[in-house]
């Protein structure tokens, strides 16, 4: 397609195998840009789309609109926007949608979204007549750079984040560039936490582009974005190929300051952003691995510049207030103290779906591009972590 750029990353799994194609432009005409011939098409019985309420009139429209000009009975269900819609109810009722269009095994759930529709989604199409065929067309940058590539779907317990989920890969992933022009900046930002964590976990080189493109990171210029997002999903997908179901280790590394984030959010009752979370747990990981005397300081100053620098927080007192809740756009806090009690938090991460016998594990880095998963840390240094991380 004239004007529309292209690059193409292979997630390869033998049978499971598939393509993300990162494209700018695509979704004007993605009659050429989904993946499927005439003949593929023939054995797609009927569509359940699923998206938020923010996208139905727009991106979920036009591609609702691609399956009705190819004769497919579409049916389209708006879910409210927000961590929140990740759970078991939700996912009750995405059933009783695909009950009630008589869904079978040729049914294809399609998931226009963010991270909380497509681990929705994807869950629904892994779970309903032990599974169903699934895309994925992600619409901010943290879905286009991490919950869309890899297979984990998920919803929440009251307990953690994503402790109800398994291991279920798309048939493919289209993400276009241009529908993050219009993605609000808070949301954008969020998405780029998890860019600077690839940078930090496995490629120092792409952690030096993007100090030197701040100014077109924040600018969402499209070729520096189409080069940003395409790396995510080269090094994701490598991690994947290697560790598909997190069994060896390898994929292990994508956590790094999950750990922490995922407590922060529970505690928060999800109204935190994940990507603000991730951000502040990268800083706190980084701050252990400083006690542990794994990393020098000056390792936490980098980190920490590049995120002052992409306006992410850096402690918890830039994303939370009192109540826990998110701080609105442009709010700010004075106050330098912890929301969450230390051992509120680390009573949290006993329940991190990667724990053993509740005791957390933690990816740490060792040099910039480098990480490991450590086991057995010491609680009173995580603590010491968390309060060092409120005070700056």
């Amino acid at each position: 397609m004239a004007g529309c750029e292209v690059n193409r990353v292979s997630v390869n799994l033998a049978e499971r195998s598939y393509e993300i194609l990162v494209t700018t432009g695509s979704l004007v005409c993605p009659d050429e840009w989904m993946p499927w011939s005439t003949a593929q098409m023939s054995r797609v019985s009927s569509v359940l789309l699923v998206t938020d309420s923010n996208l139905e009139t727009t991106h979920a429209r036009t591609i609702q609109s691609y399956f009705e000009r190819n004769q497919m009975d579409v049916h389209c269900v708006a879910m409210q926007p927000g961590e929140p819609t990740k759970s078991l109810e939700s996912a009750q009722y995405l059933y009783d949608q695909l009950a009630q269009i008589a869904a079978d095994r040729r049914t294809l759930v399609c998931a226009v979204g963010g991270g909380v529709i497509g681990d929705l989604a994807g869950f629904v199409a892994a779970t309903y007549l032990r599974g169903l065929p699934f895309y994925q067309v992600p619409t901010t940058l943290l879905a286009q750079v991490d919950s869309s590539v890899g297979g984990k779907v998920a919803v929440n317990h009251a307990r953690g984040k994503n402790l109800i989920g398994c291991f279920y890969q798309p048939v493919g992933v289209l993400i276009d560039t241009d529908v993050l022009q219009s993605l609000p900046d808070r949301e954008y930002r969020c998405g780029l936490a998890e860019v600077v964590k690839y940078g930090v976990i496995l490629d120092a080189q792409f952690f030096e582009f993007m100090e030197d493109k701040v100014d077109s990171i924040k600018a969402r210029d499209a070729a520096v974005l189409r080069t940003l997002i395409t790396r995510c999903c080269e090094l994701k997908a490598l991690v994947v190929e290697q560790d598909e179901r997190e069994q060896g280790g390898q994929r292990a590394v994508l956590n790094f300051g999950h750990t922490f984030a995922h407590a922060f959010e529970n505690l928060g009752n999800y109204q935190l952003l994940h990507g603000e979370a991730v951000a502040v747990g990268m800083i706190c990981a980084s701050r252990l691995a400083v006690l542990l005397g794994r990393v020098e300081k000056k390792f936490t100053d980098r980190l920490f510049t590049l995120l002052n620098r992409l306006n992410l927080p850096t402690r918890l007192t830039q994303i939370t207030n009192h109540d826990g809740k998110g701080l609105a756009e442009g709010e700010t806090r004075a106050e330098s103290h912890l929301i969450f009690d230390p051992e509120q938090v680390v009573q949290s991460m006993r329940y991190d779906k990667k724990a053993i016998s509740g005791t957390p594990q933690f990816v740490l880095p060792s040099s910039l591009g480098k990480v490991e998963l450590v086991q057995q840390v010491d609680a009173d240094l995580v603590r010491r972590s968390l309060i060092e991380s409120s005070l700056d």
